[in-house]
């Protein structure tokens, strides 16, 4: 039985008041009331993850001069505003389409500082939001996309030293874009030695992985991989089924980045954020359950929850159940992806017009249930007026 300390005893004397004024108040504001009391009084600590997504559009320099100092108010401006509000960790993409926002010897410069790959902005990005970063108490993670080349629409053009364009061999076209083949042992080599790159030159707390792994369309583009590997396996070894040899293969390549950046520095965390659906990760070669149950793929997992309390295909909570029942290992820490940008939006089927705590009510939730924080999908949601009355709730609890 749970000890009843001083905290608990607060926590039921601010919800008896609130049930007593609920008579003269409007349901929207007595919900309000419930979820400021309850999470507030909740026992959270200085370890809990408030972290904040920082997407490659948000830091796109189009419209601009492109110089340094208008990225540096650019990037200060994300920063304040995310101190401000009560986070405490930047998730910064970093490599969005085999391209770099830092000094690579592996990859191009990013078009999104300079609006063409390959060519120099004149600064480095990424060093800059370390230091900033740092001089103000938080921390950074590396985001990067481990396969994306590019999508059907973006970059319009790949620079002379882009991997694939040096090697066609390592990547695949379809209808979506162009993607690194998880199959090729030189593709992970690839992803691992661009990972260390960053940890060796770069003040970064972490490296994390998002959710594109095999596209919707792979379809059979990787067939005569496939094929080759049945053939490779003798008589005694079973082969596996396609989904299972996908999924391999995946885990062949977080492993192998895992262990890469412990050999560096055992310091930064190597984190994925994967789908918040499980059987929609399966369905793209993420093998979340051997992720969460077994050592030596991540030291963090943040599902990407970005539903409603009342979506009707899959509701906030019956998420977080989900992935409770797997037997995740001592050392794992779970966030959840809270998806700020659907806030006072039709999204979920018009679910998020119901209520304007959604937000607060799942950091709530995510407490209750022993999660060990939250990350924000995204910063655009803070210059959004739809997110504005739900993010002012939210902060309130921080």
């Amino acid at each position: 039985m749970r000890k009843v300390n001083f905290t608990t005893t607060i926590t039921t004397i601010l919800l008896i008041l609130s049930v007593v004024l609920c008579s003269v108040m409007s349901k929207k504001t007595f919900e309000n009331a419930y979820v400021t009391a309850s999470a507030t009084a909740d026992e959270t600590t200085s370890e809990e993850m408030r972290g904040l997504w920082i997407s490659y559009i948000t830091l796109d320099m189009s419209g601009t001069n492109r110089t340094y100092d208008e990225f540096k108010v650019k990037f200060d401006k994300i920063l304040s505003t995310a101190k401000d509000f009560g986070c405490n960790t930047l998730i910064v993409q970093v490599r969005p389409f085999c391209d770099a926002l830092y000094k690579s010897e592996i990859f191009p410069a990013s078009h999104i500082l300079s609006g063409v790959q390959g060519e120099n902005a004149g600064y480095d990005a990424l060093e800059y939001m370390c230091e900033r970063t740092h001089s103000e108490g938080l921390k950074i993670h590396a985001w990067i996309n481990p396969y994306r080349v590019a999508t059907s629409q973006s970059p319009e053009y790949l620079a002379k030293n882009n991997p694939f364009i040096q090697d066609n061999t390592l990547g695949i076209e379809l209808s979506s874009g162009i993607y690194l083949n998880p199959a090729k042992k030189a593709v992970r080599k690839l992803i691992a030695d661009g990972v260390a790159e960053i940890v060796r030159n770069y003040d970064v707390d972490g490296i994390q992985f998002d959710d594109y792994f095999y596209p919707a369309d792979f379809d059979s583009a990787d067939d005569e991989e496939y094929t080759t590997y049945q053939k490779s396996v003798n008589n005694i070894t079973k082969a596996m089924y396609k989904k299972e040899w996908r999924e391999n293969n995946v885990n062949l390549m977080l492993t192998q980045v895992y262990h890469t950046i412990k050999e560096i520095d055992d310091t930064v965390m190597f984190g994925i954020s994967p789908q918040g659906n499980i059987d929609n990760n399966y369905n793209m070669g993420a093998d979340v359950k051997s992720w969460c149950e077994n050592i030596g793929y991540a030291d963090y997992i943040c599902p990407q929850m970005y539903y409603s309390l009342d979506n009707p295909a899959l509701s906030f909570e019956v998420s977080l159940q989900d992935w409770k029942e797997f037997n995740i290992h001592k050392d794992l820490k779970v966030y959840i992806g809270i998806g700020a940008y659907k806030a006072g939006t039709d999204a979920d089927e018009g679910t998020w017009l119901n209520k304007d705590n959604i937000l607060a009510t799942q950091v709530y939730l995510l407490r209750r249930y022993d999660y060990d924080g939250f990350m924000i999908y995204d910063y655009s949601a803070f210059e959004s007026e739809s997110a504005k009355d739900e993010l002012k709730i939210l902060k309130s609890i921080l």
